[in-house]
């Protein structure tokens, strides 16, 4: 199938194939019929593409903050490279989508094949969309008519927090998509509604709807003609849908209120607000999010959790439904607002007239009616990217479930550097998939896991998933005899722990017995390497100290999670335990964990010291803490040996204290060891050895996070 994606290095707009998604459970996928451009934000996205790299500095000063202490703690070279790759990483455009439903996910009973639906999906052939995020349309709504549906949920939501009553004066500042939307919302409501903007065109659209005009360009006063509409009492409330950096709409909307009147914005603007004209009115004012109750939220959206209409009205879902019987009842027009028709497949000529600066308001694409032969061609959940390229008989054949940014921008180089055939990728949109294959030379990419699973000419798999579905694939990889390399944890609680090791077993029986490795990379460091050699030659038991400047997530990331990333704590410092494992050279005898706790609010257990005791009598510290600065490099470690010390700060500086012979080994840029670690699984089954990291060590390492994890 294909879809519209957007560089945002080049600004370079192209429809691609990728492969049809396959749909998660909660999910249903719709082929597209119709969809709508969003003139503001789509453009805001082009145009942030094609600037250049100090325009994009200068539109995200925060970003570049967080890019200038990446280099004063992890180099340069690394940093320029980070920029790169999130910046090559494509960005799906769209989300206002029309179309019918043609198979659910499992869980779904709210919607079934041939259900025709709104949704907020990408301008793509076929769409997978969570059942929160559609709706049915009414029979007496259009496919062009309901594509406004996501853009006027965003009006209709702005309109909830005012709460505008029957009879009150309402300004709408900016008269694009949304402000237009908003005006017929409100005189639906019953409200007096003033539209502001610079465009003659819009204004006449306006009046059209009912609402009194100030027009801008003819060097109008807002603010007076707010006071005459007002009857000289200050308007209600002012609803700013524009989309400018000027502060002037907050400031304007100061200005007409009324005493204790309100003010939203919808829209974008300066907020740099006068505290004078606020605090003498006593001025209410509220940023209004998206498309209403439950969004970003995952619980709602993802895991499909609804509030209860008792407590909460009115959702995102509720408000989608809401703005169709407003269409189906014809209180709200959209015919007006359609400027522009263009075929799905002239999508590129589409943004580029978008973006050429001429008039437009609501642009449509339009999916062509598909025969069956070719229907059945654009669901294909397999593509094929590049044409296989034999190498080396022992060179195993990888196939790689996961192409989020980590998988895309370390692990698949990795492998590829190493020597391995990179077969196939798997994402579960397609998406990330196709272009990471395409960017590393795989050779087909696919949206459903299992084909790569059941496809026999993989021998390797490559697991870089959600935390929660690591030990599932393990188990399946084992179970076909196929060499599995996961990325770390490998599993989230002792009944995954169990069931890994019971299939390892069973598969170790077997003539051919699979490797099984986790991503433990900081011991296949050049430094870690060092500091190993240097404690063998020394001997006697050790003192460790590991400082992990962590870094603070927000409790809404999906690593907090318990139930999909397990938390920090088994996510990441997993790496920590396995690197003093491997230092120590010695099994963990005893372990304990002591939790920092917040004074107040939530507690999200994400910074603790681990201390931890070998069997050769050394000990550890593990100091994983999240209340840190990121000007303070990430990771230090250092070691206490018989009157010696040794530093390494961030794999890049290894210093030596009253170490004979050896005083420092400083490298170029930065080197956590991904690299050699991904080298070390690909040759171990090249040359039939055994894994890199024995199986022991990672239910060892594993067990030991997961009763750290469960310490009170």
């Amino acid at each position: 199938m294909k879809q519209v994606l957007q560089n945002l290095k080049t600004g370079v707009t192209e429809i691609l194939d990728v492969p049809c998604p396959h749909p998660a459970a909660g999910q249903v996928l719709i082929r597209s019929r119709v969809s709508l451009i969003s003139t503001g934000t789509e453009r805001m996205l082009v145009e942030f593409g094609k600037a250049g790299w100090i325009e994009k500095a200068r539109r995200q000063p925060d970003k570049v903050r967080m890019v200038l202490d990446k280099v004063r703690t992890d180099g340069l070279l690394p940093t320029l490279e980070a920029v790169r790759n999130k910046l090559d990483q494509p960005l799906a455009m769209g989300y206002c989508n029309v179309g019918t439903i043609f198979e659910a996910g499992s869980g779904v009973t709210a919607f079934a094949a041939g259900d025709r639906v709104v949704s907020n999906g990408r301008h793509a052939d076929v769409v997978a969309v969570p059942v929160h995020l559609c709706a049915k349309i009414p029979d007496e709504v259009s496919d062009e008519t309901a594509a406004f549906t996501v853009i006027a949920a965003i009006a209709l939501q702005g309109i909830r927090l005012t709460n505008p009553t029957l009879g009150e004066a309402v300004v709408v500042t900016g008269l694009g998509l949304v402000g237009l939307m908003t005006v017929q919302l409100l005189r639906a409501q019953g409200c007096r509604v003033l539209g502001i903007d610079f465009d003659s065109e819009r204004i006449a659209l306006a009046r059209q709807f009912g609402a009194e005009c100030v027009d801008l360009s003819k060097g109008s006063d807002p603010v007076t003609a707010a006071e005459n509409f007002s009857r000289g009492r200050g308007v209600d409330a002012v609803l700013i849908t524009a989309s400018t950096k000027s502060n002037e709409p907050v400031s304007q909307a100061a200005k007409m209120c009324r005493k204790r009147g309100r003010i939203v914005l919808v829209g974008v603007t300066g907020l740099e607000l006068s505290r004078t004209d606020f605090y003498e009115k006593e001025l209410s004012f509220q940023v209004s999010c998206s498309y209403g109750p439950g969004r970003y939220d995952p619980e709602y959206e993802e895991k499909g959790h609804d509030y209860p209409v008792g407590y909460v009205r009115w959702t995102e879902q509720r408000n989608l439904e809401a703005v169709l019987d407003m269409m189906a009842s014809g209180a709200l027009n959209t015919a007006p607002l359609i400027s522009h028709r263009f075929a799905f497949e002239d999508a590129v000529n589409a943004y580029e007239f978008l973006s050429s600066g001429k008039p437009s308001m609501g642009i449509l694409l339009e999916y062509s009616r598909q025969l069956s032969q070719e229907d059945q061609l654009s669901t294909s959940t397999r593509l094929s990217l590049s044409p296989s390229v034999p190498g080396p008989a022992d060179a195993p054949v990888l196939g790689f479930i996961g192409a989020g940014n980590y998988a895309a921008r370390v692990l698949m180089p990795a492998f590829k550097h190493a020597g391995g055939r990179l077969k196939a990728v798997a994402s579960s949109t397609g998406v990330t998939g196709a272009c990471a294959g395409k960017k590393h030379g795989i050779e087909e990419a696919v949206s459903d896991a299992r084909l790569i699973l059941d496809d026999r000419a993989i021998n390797a798999v490559v697991i870089a998933t959600r935390h929660d579905t690591h030990a599932g694939f393990v188990v399946d990889a084992l179970e076909r005899g196929q060499h599995v390399f996961v990325e770390k944890p490998l599993c989230l609680n002792n009944e995954e722990l169990a069931q890994i090791a019971e299939a390892y077993q069973k598969s170790i029986e077997t003539e051919k017995p699979p490797l099984l490795m986790v991503g433990f990379n900081r011991r296949f460091s050049p430094h870690s390497r060092k500091i190993r050699e240097l404690l063998d030659a020394a001997g006697g038991p050790s003192a460790f100290v590991m400082t992990v400047n962590a870094g603070k997530i927000p409790a809404d990331h999906w690593t907090q999670d318990p139930e999909i990333g397990g938390g920090r704590i088994v996510g990441e410092a997993c790496h920590f335990v396995d690197l003093l494992r491997f230092l120590a050279g010695a099994e963990i005898q005893n372990h304990q964990v002591t939790w920092m706790r917040p004074l107040s609010g939530l507690d999200l257990k994400d910074s603790a010291t681990i201390n931890l005791e070998f069997a050769d009598g050394s000990v550890g510290a593990i100091h994983y803490l999240a209340n840190g600065n990121r000007t303070f490099p990430k990771e230090r470690l250092e070691v206490f040996n018989g009157g010696r010390i040794l530093q390494l700060d961030n794999f890049r500086k290894l210093k030596g204290f009253g170490w004979p012979g050896f005083s420092r080994m400083n490298l170029r840029r930065q080197d956590k060891g991904q690299r050699a670690c991904a080298r070390a699984f690909v040759d171990a089954i090249r040359e039939g050895k055994a894994s890199p990291i024995s199986v022991d060590e990672i239910l060892e390492v594993s067990r030991v996070m997961l009763e750290v994890a469960i310490s009170p």
